[in-house]
């Protein structure tokens, strides 16, 4: 994409059917994490509620990737391979990132989901990564700029004692996965593109317990901290409009 794609009424209308999709599958996925159930499970219960809703997996072939669920736990950031081998445990974090396509165009969503009973610690880093979303979506008004989101998420988590995991980045969606511009977690206010009518981003603080450094493992997929501490993941895709931010893959459950 060499452009910012301004999306028509007919192209939004799709992708509020995308992100209904998204939102509906992953509420199922987050009723279906407990201990005991393995990350290779949930990714097979993701798979078969994308064709039981008539869309087609995001992720499952993109560059390679092996599955329909992104499934990252604990201190793993973003990208984890589903495993028959990785069973939740209680206390561990589960990282829910999931995207479909629908008449061909995308939706992406990420959620944390606490298993069981977690500790204080990382409520602690929960509540500040879903609250550090929040604030971007905020920020996300036409007029606005690309760095009052960053620095929306970066300003409210580093008050907080935590770190946005650097060298990932939120991004446009529509009829691709990736399109432009890039969404970071950190920057400055006024800085960057100016957000218009039109625009559909998908934002995503992924925020660390401890350093900001990430490294990725020998699967040339998973992304870990690399001082081995708890991270967070929340993302919903979002359309601007003239009255303000719509989010296109709000929870339906709950």
């Amino acid at each position: 994409m060499s452009q910012v794609e301004i999306k028509s009424r007919d192209e939004i209308a799709l992708m509020r059917e995308a992100g209904r999709i998204v939102s509906e599958i992953l509420d199922e996925l987050e009723k279906a994490v407990a201990p005991g159930v393995t990350t290779w499970d949930l990714d097979a219960l993701a798979e078969k509620l994308i064709y039981q809703k008539g869309a087609r997996p995001a992720f499952k072939g993109y560059h390679g990737f092996p599955a329909c669920l992104c499934a990252s736990v604990n201190d793993e950031v973003v990208h984890g391979i589903p495993s028959k081998r990785r069973t939740l445990r209680e206390g561990d974090l589960m990282k829910l990132d999931f995207g479909v396509v629908y008449r061909g165009f995308f939706g992406d969503s990420a959620r944390t989901v606490p298993v069981g009973k977690v500790s204080s610690e990382a409520e602690a880093l929960v509540k500040a990564t879903r609250e550090a979303l929040n604030k971007a979506i905020q920020a996300m008004v036409a007029g606005n700029r690309i760095g009052d989101i960053g620095h929306a998420v970066q300003s409210h988590v580093e008050a907080r004692g935590f770190s946005v995991a650097r060298g990932f980045t939120g991004h446009g969606i529509g009829r691709h996965l990736h399109e432009k511009p890039e969404v970071p977690n950190h920057g400055q206010r006024g800085s960057g593109m100016k957000l218009r009518p039109g625009m559909v981003l998908a934002v995503e603080p992924m925020v660390n317990q401890g350093t900001d450094e990430v490294m990725v493992l020998e699967d040339h997929w998973t992304a870990v901290t690399r001082d081995s501490k708890l991270s967070a993941h929340f993302e919903h895709t979002v359309l601007i409009t003239e009255g303000g931010p719509e989010v296109l893959t709000r929870r339906r459950a709950g």
